[in-house]
């Protein structure tokens, strides 16, 4: 088990502040393995076991019977508060409990009370917890490992071009991790799958009506197949139609929309850099992990290696700067905007190659004409960096594995 030392050390910086933190991400990215971490270390550090105290409610014991469940849960965890001392209370998969807004804000309310809590969709967020609890909170989103978090399953010395294909081909799950360490490769398509059944059981059907399973697939697999295109539910629903499959527009949103709040699909908004304003239309979606998307299609994704790449490079900069869109220059597209941790933007752009002079120029003409001297970046598996003209130009695994 590794440390997800960027998470721990977030908790850490929150611990004894008022305000709940509220971990968020996909099931089986870690969320419930960060809290134990973070838990081991308040331990650690001196504080009582008697003054932690832990709820997962996957697990059936922790699921009390009857109609006001939160309250029976709320005056369990009241009992076994400290007085006089600070408690720290993780509640883990919290939309699992009706009126679970109403528990948080029980245990909020209390002077002694440090709360964590984690959540697989963001719909909790939405919620009436959000109204309940406005500027109360911080979220902080999980992701599965980053190349660098999954290099840690690794003995020092390992292939890192040979790891970076497993990575791209397998994905980051921390199981996914320990299955390759293990040498229980043959086993992930289906461990992969499972998650996917169990977001779509758990985390989309009973959140969303689901008129038609096969439609519904049929809307994801086109996701996962189309990821970093210009797309829009009016498209979708065009494309099925001249196969012959009818679905409304309305319906594909819905669909979209569900597998954005279940964390297994993220929504690109289009930012016009020229404007400076973010557009309204025509998004790009990016899967949660890789080797998901090639497991859930069970046959390589009609996208080429160069979206995958990009794929990867969002869910770096996701991580790094928590706001990604991508860019608009006039006729020309920048594939990410950021604003960095100083609210600086800068400019990235993702290729597999520039070997040839025409790809260098398509992929370098992006970056013209922004009028500003914002930083610009431009991501490649070419083995040698270089900088010219302002423009870093970096290898995507060496960038990826950079301390940040």
């Amino acid at each position: 088990m590794i440390e997800r030392k960027y998470y721990l050390d977030k908790l850490a910086k929150l611990k004894d502040m008022n305000v709940i933190k509220v971990v968020t991400g996909v099931r089986r990215c870690g969320k419930s393995t960060l809290l134990k971490q973070f838990r081991d270390s308040l331990e650690q550090s001196g504080v009582p076991a008697e003054q932690l105290i832990s709820y997962n409610f996957e697990e059936p014991e922790n699921l009390p019977q009857g109609e006001e469940l939160w309250r029976a849960v709320y005056d369990s965890i009241k009992k076994q508060l400290i007085p006089e001392k600070p408690n720290y209370v993780f509640l883990d998969e919290i939309q699992s409990i009706p009126n679970f807004e109403k528990l948080v804000d029980g245990l909020y309310v209390k002077d002694n009370v440090d709360l964590y809590i984690t959540g697989s969709n963001a719909y909790f967020l939405s919620s009436d917890l959000a109204t309940m609890l406005s500027g109360r909170y911080v979220e902080i989103a999980l992701q599965p490992l980053t190349f660098s978090e999954f290099m840690l399953f690794f003995p020092n010395g390992t292939d890192k071009i040979a790891a970076f294909q497993q990575f791209m081909r397998y994905g980051g799950f921390p199981e996914v991790a320990n299955f390759l360490v293990s040498g229980a490769e043959s086993q992930i398509p289906l461990y992969l799958q499972n998650v996917y059944k169990t977001v779509l059981e758990k985390d989309i059907k009973q959140r969303r009506q689901i008129r038609s399973g096969d439609d519904f697939s049929r809307v994801a697999e086109f996701s996962f197949d189309n990821i970093g295109f210009i797309t829009s539910p009016n498209k979708i629903a065009n494309t099925m139609k001249s196969n012959q499959i009818t679905i409304d527009k309305a319906t594909v949103s819905s669909y979209l929309d569900s597998m954005v709040e279940s964390f297994i699909l993220y929504r690109a908004g289009r930012f016009d850099v020229r404007g400076k304003k973010l557009l309204q239309t025509m998004e790009k979606y990016y899967a949660v992990d890789l080797g998901l998307v090639n497991a859930v299609l069970g046959r390589p994704s009609s996208a080429d290696i160069g979206k995958h790449l990009e794929n990867a490079v969002y869910l770096e900069l996701l991580k790094r700067y928590g706001q990604v869109w991508v860019g608009k220059n006039d006729e020309k597209e920048i594939d990410f905007v950021i604003n960095n941790t100083d609210g600086v933007t800068e400019y990235y752009q993702v290729a597999q190659t520039i070997a040839s002079p025409e790809t260098a120029e398509r992929e370098i003409r992006a970056f013209r004409g922004t009028n500003d001297n914002y930083k610009r970046v431009l991501l490649t598996m070419d083995i040698l960096p270089s900088n010219d003209n302002g423009i870093e130009h970096k290898n995507i695994i060496d960038w990826m594995l950079e301390n940040v």
